[in-house]
């Protein structure tokens, strides 16, 4: 027989499709959400304001985000939905509060940075000095900054990478180090007869080496300064001559160590466990201060 039903002009499934996400409205921006910290430019669309996030607050039970325009006006707007950011939807949402302030202190409750110092609260990093100080690799610079970062931003002290102490004579060559523009450099493997040695031997009797100093520790790589009980060893692994030193080492810690990624991670393992220069070794502590006392020593104009 033949079927004589009238077609289901809505379909079987008035739910089965979105028309909010179909057709002409498939193509509009959906909205994600921002987080309102202080400086972030937003839109708010009702009313065209455009302006920076001046801080969040909250009045007649409600939270209220405070924007200035470029004139200097404000204006505060219920938190949420009706933003634009770059010419895109977002809902503000309040920033995360800040974690409390944890570690050590000294026994009159002033806070330590992880070198030790006594930390200078509510002052803003100085204006870099002209003296510099040089590392090796990014793994020297990242312990470096995880250690003394606070000291050296108070004291204005920039560290730079060499990327290999093969590069030191060049750099040093266009830096031109003079008595107010001193350069500290910290390299690895610092021992009597070796290259490392050789090279600091040259930068010194060169024009201007009385205003460069190179120190540096006993180990092969910067990792061996972390004291190896951090990691639950007795000692580093003693690594063959001739054999990367971070490759063999994850070798020997029974760590992936296939490619770079493998000592970019080992390495984040270690610097991990690193929490204050009580977890260095001295050899590393005393040259390090040694080197920021010598660029900061010289008078500022």
């Amino acid at each position: 027989m033949r079927d004589v039903t009238p077609p289901d002009r809505y379909g079987a499934d008035v739910l089965s499709s979105d028309p909010h996400r179909s057709g002409a409205y498939a193509h509009r921006p959906r909205s994600t959400t921002a987080a309102a910290e202080p400086g972030l430019v937003v839109e708010e669309v009702a009313s065209g304001w455009v302006g920076a996030v001046v801080r969040v607050e909250k009045s007649g039970g409600m939270q209220l985000v405070v924007l200035e325009d470029r004139h200097g006006a404000r204006r505060s707007f219920p938190l949420g939905a009706g933003f634009w950011i770059d010419g895109k939807p977002v809902t503000l949402t309040a920033p995360a509060r800040p974690r409390p302030e944890s570690g050590p202190r000294t026994a009159g409750g002033r806070r330590l940075t992880a070198s030790g110092s006594v930390a200078v609260e509510q002052k803003r990093a100085r204006v870099a000095r002209a003296s510099r100080i040089w590392v090796e690799g990014r793994h020297d610079a990242e312990l470096v900054e995880k250690v003394w970062g606070d000291d050296l931003r108070v004291e204005g002290v920039v560290v730079e990478m060499l990327d290999g102490v093969d590069h030191l004579e060049a750099v040093l060559q266009d830096f031109a180090p003079s008595p107010d523009r001193r350069a500290g450099v910290l390299v690895d493997h610092l021992v009597p007869g070796s290259k490392e040695q050789r090279i600091a031997d040259r930068v010194r009797r060169r024009p201007g080496g009385e205003d460069v100093l190179v120190l540096g520790h006993p180990y092969v790589d910067v990792w061996q300064a972390v004291r190896p009980d951090r990691l639950g060893l007795r000692a580093w692994p003693d690594i063959p001559r001739g054999t990367d030193i971070k490759y063999g080492t994850l070798a020997a810690l029974g760590w992936p160590h296939a490619d770079q990624g493998d000592v970019a991670r080992g390495w984040k393992r270690i610097l991990g466990t690193v929490r204050s220069y009580k977890d260095l070794s001295p050899a590393l502590l005393g040259r390090m201060e040694e080197l920021i006392d010598f660029v900061t020593a010289v008078p500022e104009r």
